[in-house]
């Protein structure tokens, strides 16, 4: 109609993170127009065993709705990123126990999931070549050893009924759309598999997973597409109906949740913020995705090889480029792990609760604490130190059986010595992230700013401890 407003186009992104499911309603310039959030279950049946239900997951997915006011043929497009996670389904699409306790609605093997650390061990032992893409050691994290594992204790109940082993984000663009191509960000980034030379069958033969090579590795997928381009015909008829949208309406190749914040970050408009990036290639930017773990990338013109640190990754995250991928196993969740686990954590709910979030009601407290003290706040906890690998260290010391340890703790459980090792752990996650930076640099990375986005993104103390640590002025906090 003449004089009529042009019609706003919209698009939907959902985030599947460790706890949660989160949707964002976004519109064609990337303004954020609606926000929801759904939790999900997590089992834990057997000592590093994580478990989750796709069947729950799904259902999140479906219920966290933000296109309320919206009419359906407003929304261009729907994009999905989840946890890189395991999920199994038999030949009906039917969700497969991933333990014994037999229970089939729990069918996903977890990302943070460390029950196949041996096998992770024996398959480093091969010494096959496609180790050189993961930073020579195979982590419990990553798809093979969880599929061995698999296969070795459940041989009679999951691996007979499988038929389709898919990346979490995988299953919810499948999900959405009845297609089976994967996502290279998943495929690459945990799978081993290479863009330019396909799945490696000696590889596969080499660790005792033969079986997945057969119907042309129709288990674990026999065709790929670049992450956000359009998968099948878009949401099928099903879908549509569970998500209120329309048939059809493109689903774009789904991201590991990292990843999605790396890419934004990694490409995000940086100018007017005075940064030493800003006329920088986006290769010397690193993305620090902070959550429950963290996840650190970097990525270069040509393949660059760094001990400990997984990639190089070609096409993993952006397009004809190489990735590197840090990381820490507990950054979020061992700061929680620490202030939940002290004696004086009640003390400090009955503080906070008068009108703050515990975390900064500490941050509160340090800066008294050093203000009383005439001292700098980060020098408080200068004879209390933390090894932070209570999860294993994923990089670049690839050890997932390292554990964590406190040094210098007093007999005292104050709310003052609560404080006191949360700054401890913090600065120690810091210092983690700066052996990280320090072994890709030394690998040939050439990174002047370190971007930050994810729930730890939001604490101040965090973000300017990683400063400090890292070299001060070139962290940036990416939270809207």
């Amino acid at each position: 109609m003449a004089g009529s407003d042009p019609v706003e186009w919209y698009y939907v992104g959902v985030d599947v993170g460790t706890a949660s499911v989160r949707a964002a309603l976004v519109t064609r310039e990337g303004q954020v127009k609606t926000t929801a959030e759904e939790m999900v279950t997590i089992w834990k049946p057997h000592s590093d065993h994580y478990v989750q239900s796709s069947t729950d997951i799904w259902a999140k997915c479906c219920s966290t709705k933000v296109t309320q006011g919206v009419q359906r043929n407003q929304v261009r497009g729907v994009g999905f990123d989840a946890t890189c996670s395991l999920v199994v389904l038999d030949q009906n699409f039917q969700p497969v126990a991933v333990n014994q306790d037999g229970e089939a609605e729990r069918n996903v093997v977890m990302w943070m999931d460390h029950r196949a650390a041996e096998q992770a061990a024996r398959i480093t032992s091969t010494g096959h070549r496609v180790l050189s893409r993961v930073g020579g050691v195979m982590s419990p994290e990553m798809q093979p050893p969880k599929l061995l594992w698999l296969k070795e204790n459940l041989r009679a109940t999951c691996w007979r009924d499988a038929a389709h082993f898919l990346d979490l984000p995988d299953f919810l663009s499948w999900k959405a759309t009845a297609s089976l191509a994967r996502s290279l960000c998943t495929v690459v980034c945990k799978w081993t598999y290479c863009p330019t030379e396909k799945w490696d069958t000696s590889f596969w033969t080499a660790i005792g997973l033969e079986d997945l090579l057969e119907n042309d590795h129709s288990k674990i997928g026999s065709v790929t597409c670049c992450p956000g381009s359009p998968v099948g015909e878009g949401l099928t008829q099903e879908a549509a109906a569970e998500l209120g949208l329309d048939t059809g309406t493109a689903v774009g190749a789904s991201l590991i949740d990292a990843h999605a914040g790396g890419l934004g970050v990694i490409g995000a408009d940086v100018r007017g913020f005075s940064l030493p990036c800003e006329d920088q290639p986006i290769t010397s930017r690193m993305a620090m995705i902070c959550g429950t773990s963290s996840c650190h990338m970097a990525i270069s013109q040509g393949p660059l090889f760094v001990p400990g640190v997984w990639g190089p990754y070609l096409s993993g995250m952006v397009p004809e480029l190489w990735l590197n991928e840090g990381g820490q196993s507990a950054t979020g969740r061992l700061i929680d792990h620490v202030v939940k686990g002290h004696v004086a954590y009640p003390q400090l709910q009955e503080q906070a609760v008068k009108g703050s979030h515990i975390y900064s009601y500490l941050n509160r407290h340090l800066s008294f604490m050093a203000k009383d003290l005439g001292a700098p706040l980060e020098l408080l906890a200068s004879s209390l130190h933390v090894w932070p690998d209570f999860h294993g260290n994923r990089s670049p010391l690839a050890d997932p059986t390292l554990r964590g340890a406190v040094v210098g703790l007093p007999l005292s459980q104050t709310l003052d010595d609560l404080a006191l090792l949360y700054l401890a752990t913090v600065q120690a996650l810091a210092l983690g992230t700066q052996h990280i930076l320090e072994a890709m640099t030394q690998a040939g990375h050439n990174i002047t700013t370190l971007f930050l986005c994810g729930g730890l993104s939001k604490n101040p103390l965090y973000v300017q401890i990683h400063a400090n640590a890292t070299g001060g002025s070139r962290i940036f906090s990416w939270t809207s």
